[in-house]
């Protein structure tokens, strides 16, 4: 049997040494690497049959410097990385991997919003430091307290991850609306559809999971942010291009809403000085949410899983 050439350009984030790549190992000669220069790319995939990239750019002048390349999988959903007129073109065939992360997303999202509105984080950082100690009372806390309880959280897309955050937002108590394009598609009976204008108005804290597309793009713009509450807090797990951070950041100055918890910011990583980063209001986390390592776990198996299928003929979760 034909050994395939298979280079994994840049696994690092995937796999910081936690993990094996077993699965991968097993489909051919595999070489990984953390990270790859453009500098460095020609020696390591010239003879490469299939690629795995997360990030890496695969455009014209990459594809130059992997010519015998065949198949591309992406280790992530997203895929704004791969020119697709550029593989197309050259009859490359990519595929990506969907639905791994929903679990650690939602997890992520609640952990940040618990962490906002708790701050467990400085309350035990006060009392390592002897507060409590020398408090004359039997407890302190320095900021009111809210419960998720009988609030509103509203759901800028309802896919996997955002179905997920549903669920557990209704676990704990709280009223759940979303906006989607089909207002009669199946949904539990704790889930309201509402119009966009009634979820920006209505919701205490509004969490994005819809694609980046033309009519998403910065939809947390200053005219939809005019429309919440004084006390909304804005959640992004989904992508940064959904949030027009200028915009933001007015809005968090000027008390248009009360806060933002963000896992992704339109520059990645963000230059210096970003004007976000640290706002007293704005609790920012270096895009990790998918992260887990149970979620990282099933995107190499699925990675390979793609692999497998097309070195056996099927080309399954195509991307174009």
């Amino acid at each position: 049997m034909n050994k395939h050439n298979i280079v994994f350009l840049d696994a690092y984030t995937n796999n910081p040494g936690d993990l094996s790549f077993a699965a991968l190992e097993n489909l051919g000669r595999f070489c990984v690497y953390d990270r790859t220069s453009m500098d460095q790319l020609s020696e390591r995939a010239a003879n490469a049959d299939i690629i795995i990239v997360n990030k890496f750019p695969v455009n014209e002048t990459s594809l130059a410097m992997m010519p015998k390349v065949k198949y591309i999988c992406v280790a992530a959903t997203g895929f704004n990385n791969i020119d697709i007129v550029a593989v197309s073109s050259r009859g490359i065939q990519v595929s990506n991997v969907q639905g791994y992360s929903k679990d650690s997303v939602a997890q992520h999202v609640f952990a940040c919003l618990l962490s906002f509105i708790n701050r467990p984080e400085y309350y035990s950082k006060q009392v390592s430091e002897g507060r409590w100690s020398s408090s004359v009372d039997f407890c302190f806390y320095d900021h009111t307290i809210g419960e998720l309880a009988g609030k509103t959280m509203g759901i800028y897309g309802y896919g996997t991850i955002g179905k997920k955050v549903g669920e557990i937002a209704h676990a704990f108590g709280m009223e759940v609306l979303s906006v989607v394009r089909n207002m009669k598609q199946e949904k539990p009976d704790f889930v309201k559809f509402v119009s966009h204008n009634t979820l920006m108005a209505t919701s205490d804290f509004i969490s994005l999971h819809c694609p980046l597309t033309d009519l998403t793009h910065e939809i947390i713009n200053l005219d939809n942010l005019k429309k919440m509450k004084p006390t909304t807090i804005i959640i992004n797990t989904g992508r940064g291009g959904l949030v027009n951070e200028s915009d933001l950041k007015y809005a968090l100055d000027h008390d248009i809403i009360s806060g933002a918890i963000l896992d992704v910011l339109q520059e990645e990583p963000p230059k210096e000085g970003n004007e976000l980063v640290s706002h007293p209001k704005c609790m920012i986390t270096p895009h990790q949410g998918w992260a887990s390592k149970e979620a990282r776990e099933k995107l190499l198996n699925r990675v390979a899983s793609n692999i497998k299928s097309w070195i056996n003929g099927e080309w399954i979760n195509r991307i174009y």
